[in-house]
C-alpha cells in the first residue's frame, strides 16, 4: 500500500487495497471506539444472555458506557408487571455479559418499565395510515417515468400491510 500526497487537496490519499477501518468515515470511527459494538452485541443475543423466561417481556434500549463521572450501565426495558422477575435476576444477566464479552462491560443494570397495551394501540393506529404521507404521494403520482411509479406505489403497499 502507497501513500501519496494529493497535491490539489489537503488530505492524504492511499492507493491500492484499503483496510476497512480507513474506508469508514470518521463519525462512524468516533461510535465504534466509544463500544457502540456493545449494545448491537448485546441486541443480536439478548435471548442467549437472559434466557427464553425473560427474553418475552424485555428488551435491552441504551447502553451507556462509562466515563470518569459514572459506571457503565445497560438501560433494559420491561414489561408492566415483570420488574420484579427482572430485579432478581440482574446479577445473572451483569455476570452473564460480562462473561459473553470476556471483561467487565456492564456495572449497573437500570429498569425502565412500558405498557403493552398503550403500545399497541399506537401500532394500530399507525397501520391505519398511509406510509406515505399526502405530499410524497403527489410527488410519486407527478413522475413520468411509469415503472419507477409503478415500483414505489408497490412498496407503499408493502409498507401498509405490515
Amino acid at each position: 500500500m502507497q501513500y501519496k500526497n494529493n497535491t490539489k487537496q489537503r488530505s492524504r490519499t492511499i492507493q491500492g487495497l484499503r483496510s476497512f477501518s480507513d474506508t469508514l468515515p470518521k463519525n462512524i470511527k468516533k461510535i465504534i471506539k466509544k463500544k457502540g459494538h456493545i449494545y448491537s452485541e448485546t441486541l443480536n443475543n439478548w435471548k442467549y444472555i437472559v434466557g427464553d423466561e425473560i427474553f418475552k417481556f424485555s428488551y435491552p434500549r441504551f447502553f451507556k458506557h462509562s466515563n470518569k463521572f459514572g459506571v457503565s450501565c445497560l438501560i433494559i426495558m420491561v414489561k408492566r408487571g415483570h420488574e420484579i422477575d427482572l430485579e432478581y435476576s440482574k446479577k445473572q444477566i451483569i455476570d452473564k455479559m460480562n462473561s459473553y464479552f470476556g471483561y467487565k462491560v456492564v456495572e449497573k443494570i437500570k429498569l425502565v418499565s412500558f405498557d403493552e397495551s398503550s403500545t399497541n394501540t399506537n401500532k394500530n393506529k399507525s397501520k391505519n395510515l398511509s406510509v406515505t404521507n399526502s405530499k410524497h404521494a403527489n410527488k410519486i403520482f407527478d413522475i413520468k417515468n411509469d415503472k419507477i411509479k409503478n415500483s414505489l406505489l408497490e412498496l407503499n403497499k408493502l409498507f401498509t400491510k405490515k
